[in-house]
Order: structure tokens, then C-alpha cells, then sequence
């Protein structure tokens, strides 16, 4: 999709046509970018810049808040598009996906005759525009797909995947950051073809045997992943930015017990259970470190995902304040998996008194029924948004 949250926000605020648009924090706090417009790129904005050097950059732009629920209530429509074409959808993202359309050729045309279809009935059916590339692999129509934003088509022919690349800088392969493109400059290496004329034993000298092999098969179009239409969560997660760096412990932990809270519920509500807990700490010189704590057994209780993650925390020397702090799960099974049961206490007794709750929200709201030692955090919160 072409600038999917500020396409989005355009479509259903006519006043916001041909505007700069940038989603994300409020622009006098803390918070980064999560979408720009076209118009807002202009500027120099993009995703996950800090949000107040783009209101530098462009202070007369349109600052819009995230509205995630909506957009992933599009995202589920041009999902059903996409699945009305093939089975075989990959999504990367709300607003990216791989389709692989070999066997839908009979019934629905040629590669690019689905593209045009599907972008067609994007535009008809949500009202926004999407960008698509048509080539035999996945890496090639991703770069295709990126070239001729917004509203965009490349088609990439078998056979042409090489002459398609030679050209594009080194950064549009996958796996060359900063780092790598300046190491690969020293070598006179700027662009995709200049990486395949080095030549493969050096490129694995330079980089090592499995990432040179593996940039030199990029560079030349080759790439045999398959399209796997469903990918398990590897972690659920949460943090937030403040509004104002803090040392307030009793603040730090009602942040993270809340953060808790809400990543249990999540677990709850997708069946799953999670046995690796990892904190989350960014400092007001944006030094970031992370911890992690596993337990004995997988869980979906907020209660124990907050003793492993606040056992971390209590062991971190805090030299400065601390701007964002952040927690996620990972190491996911299914609820249903079987697990070695502790001896002394159920299992899911606490898990049960999550799901009540979960029940109870769902019905009268997120503020219907929450832990006491959180009340007063709700309030200040509420206090610090008027405030601003």
C-alpha cells in the first residue's frame, strides 16, 4: 500500500487532500513517525523519525494520531482482496504482502493482469492506492514494487531479474545496512552490478562465507523462498515513550505492569503462552539496552510476565533517566501445547482470572475493571494529556 496510515487518513478527511500528513505521537512530545505522506516525504519525513525534527522539518503539515484499529480494519479488507486471487498470501505487514499467483493464471490472466486486477479493486473497494511488482521471486517484486510509488506497476520478465538489478544502488539488497555499503564503497562496489563484477570469493572474504554467498545470489536475482501464507508471531510486545524523561521508579513500575497487563491479554487472545520475557530500557542519551528472563513454564498471565520482567529491572544500574521502557514475550506456544506442570499451584488459575477480565473489557470498555495499584497511573496519565 502507498503510505498506508496517511493514504488512510487522507481518504476520510477531504481537508487533508494534498496536504503534508504525518501519523504518529504528538508532535510536542517524544513519540517518532509512523507513516508520512507523499507530500509530507517531501519535507525530508519519513517512518520512525523522531516527531519533533519533523515538525521541524515541516511545521505546517497535518500531525494525525494513530488510529491503529481502523487501519487494521483496511488492512482485512485488502487482505480479502488479495485472498480472492490465490491462497498463497504472505503478509509481511497490515499493508505488505506476497502473493504467489502460479496456479491462479488459468482462472484469473497472466501475473500482471492480476496486479492490475488487484489494484483496480483496491482503489473500487477501500478507496486507496497500491503499489505492485510482478517478477519470478519474491526479492525481485519486492524492489519492483518499491520503484514507481505511488500507484506504481513493474513487471520484472523471467530471464530479466539480473538486467533489473544491475543498476539499483547496493542498498536495496537485503542485508546491506550502512555499515556494509561503506565497506563494500571502499571496494569501488555502488551498485547491485558492481557487486556481482567483485565476484563471489571476494565478497565472502570481505563479508564471510554465508553472507557473501547469500548477497551474491540477491544481487543476481536469485532467490528460491517460497511464499508461506502464514507465519507464527515470534513476540508480543509494548513500550512507550514519555513525555518527559523519568527516574520515577513507582512510575517505571506501573508502566511496566500495565504494559504487562495488556501483552497477557494479547497472548489470551491469539492462544498462546510465552516463556521468555525481555525488558526494554532507552535512556535520555538514546543508549538502549535490553534483558531477558526465562521461566519454568510458558505463561499468559500478566501478573508473572511483570515478576520476570520488574526482576530484570531491579538488577539495572540507572545512571540517567529513562525515556522509553518496553517489554515483550517471545519463545510462543500454542495454550493447548502440553507443558510440565509446576507442583505446588495450577497453572491457570491466574490465566482464568485474566481471561474474566479480558471478558469484562471487551463488554464495558478498557477502564471497566483494572488492578488498584493502577488507578492513580490512569489518572496521571489523563492529567499529563490535558496538560499538554
Amino acid at each position: 500500500m502507498d503510505a498506508f496510515y496517511a493514504s488512510v487518513e487522507q481518504r476520510d478527511r477531504p481537508e487533508l487532500h494534498g496536504r503534508p500528513v504525518v501519523v504518529g505521537a504528538d508532535p510536542r512530545g517524544r513519540g517518532v513517525v509512523s507513516a508520512a505522506s507523499y507530500e509530507a516525504r517531501k519535507f525530508g519525513i519519513h517512518s520512525a523519525m523522531p516527531i519533533g525534527r519533523a515538525y521541524r522539518l515541516c511545521p505546517t503539515a497535518a500531525f494525525v494520531p494513530v488510529d491503529m484499529d481502523k487501519y487494521a480494519r483496511d488492512s482485512e479488507r485488502i487482505m480479502a482482496i488479495l485472498a480472492a486471487f490465490t491462497p498463497l498470501v504472505e503478509p509481511l505487514s497490515l499493508d505488505e504482502a506476497f502473493l504467489d499467483v502460479t496456479s491462479s493464471r488459468t482462472l484469473h490472466g497472466t501475473g500482471t493482469e492480476i496486479a492490475r486486477r488487484i489494484k483496480a479493486r483496491i482503489r473500487a473497494e477501500v478507496g486507496l492506492t497500491a503499489s505492485a511488482g510482478v517478477a519470478p521471486n519474491k526479492f525481485v517484486a519486492k524492489i519492483a514494487s518499491d520503484l514507481e510509488k505511488p500507484d506504481g506497476l513493474v513487471v520484472v520478465e523471467p530471464g530479466r531479474e539480473a538486467a533489473f538489478l544491475r543498476d539499483l544502488p547496493l542498498r536495496r539488497l537485503w542485508g546491506v545496512g550502512p555499515a556494509a555499503e561503506r565497506e563494500l564503497a571502499a571496494l569501488g562496489v555502488r551498485t547491485i552490478g558492481d557487486l556481482v563484477r567483485l565476484g563471489r570469493g571476494k565478497l565472502e572474504a570481505r563479508l564471510g562465507a554465508a553472507s557473501g554467498a547469500h548477497l551474491f545470489e540477491l544481487a543476481q536475482g536469485i532467490d528460491d523462498r517460497p511464499v508461506i501464507p502464514w507465519h507464527d508471531p515470534k513476540s508480543i510486545g509494548a513500550e512507550e515513550t514519555f513525555l518527559h524523561d523519568t527516574r520515577d521508579v513507582g512510575r517505571l513500575r506501573a508502566t511496566l505492569l500495565a504494559q504487562s497487563d495488556r501483552v497477557a491479554g494479547e497472548l489470551r487472545a491469539a492462544g498462546l503462552r510465552g516463556r521468555t520475557v525481555t525488558l526494554k530500557l532507552r535512556f535520555a542519551d538514546f543508549h538502549t539496552i535490553t534483558r531477558r528472563g526465562t521461566g519454568d513454564a510458558p505463561t499468559a498471565d500478566g501478573g508473572e510476565i511483570f515478576s520476570r520482567v520488574w526482576a530484570a529491572f531491579s538488577r539495572i544500574p540507572r545512571p540517567q533517566a529513562i525515556r522509553l521502557i518496553g517489554l515483550s514475550v517471545s519463545g510462543l506456544a500454542g495454550a493447548g501445547e502440553p507443558q510440565q506442570l509446576p507442583l505446588l499451584e495450577r497453572p491457570d488459575r491466574t490465566e482464568r482470572l485474566g481471561r474474566v477480565t479480558d471478558e469484562v473489557q471487551a463488554r464495558f470498555g478498557p477502564d471497566a475493571l483494572v488492578r488498584g495499584s493502577l488507578i492513580d497511573a490512569k489518572r496521571g496519565r489523563a492529567r499529563r494529556r490535558d496538560d499538554a
